[in-house]
């Protein structure tokens, strides 16, 4: 595999999914479930004091969907990194996809999440505009990176494995 090819994969995947995040947070979207679930606890407490309580679980139908949905993305997004990078084995493409992902937890927590997410207005939900230090709580960012963060980058780092075993 080539290692700059990897790199430059690196700063693309970033770019694709800031800019699917940008997209997706816009408008009503930012207040379905699928997105207040990965609000720090005390803003989703905040924002059902003045709104409608909705199931924001893990195993609520929308985060379901939107975290299956994503699953797909990842998969498609790691098979075509792994394809241009030169992956030709199961453990090739197992650990670039995995490698991606650990990137991309790492980097959506320390920039999109410490930085952005913290200091950005447009990711604040209505009636915890209020809450700066709720937002800026960086413990319960990293701990979503590590679980179930590792655990989610290895269903796609799996498939993408098989997918290029089957493909080569």
């Amino acid at each position: 595999m080539t290692w700059w090819v990897i790199l430059i994969e690196m700063v693309v995947f970033a770019a694709v999914f800031t800019a699917i995040l940008f997209i997706y947070f816009r408008g009503e979207r930012k207040y379905s479930p699928a997105s207040i679930h990965n609000y720090p606890p005390d803003i989703q407490e905040e924002y059902f004091k003045t709104h409608e309580r909705i199931d924001v679980s893990y195993r609520s139908k929308n985060v379901v969907l939107t975290k299956g949905f994503g699953i797909l993305i990842f998969i498609g997004i790691l098979f075509a990194c792994a394809w241009i990078a030169g992956a030709n084995t199961f453990l090739q493409g197992f650990l670039l996809s995995f490698g991606l992902m650990a990137w991309i937890g790492v980097y959506d927590t320390c920039f999109l999440d410490w930085v952005l997410f913290a200091h950005l207005k447009m990711f604040r939900l209505e009636g915890t505009e209020h809450m700066d230090r709720a937002y800026r709580q960086k413990w319960f960012h990293l701990k979503g990176m590590l679980f179930p963060g590792i655990v989610f980058a290895l269903i796609p780092a799996t498939v993408v494995g098989l997918l290029i075993l089957w493909v080569r």
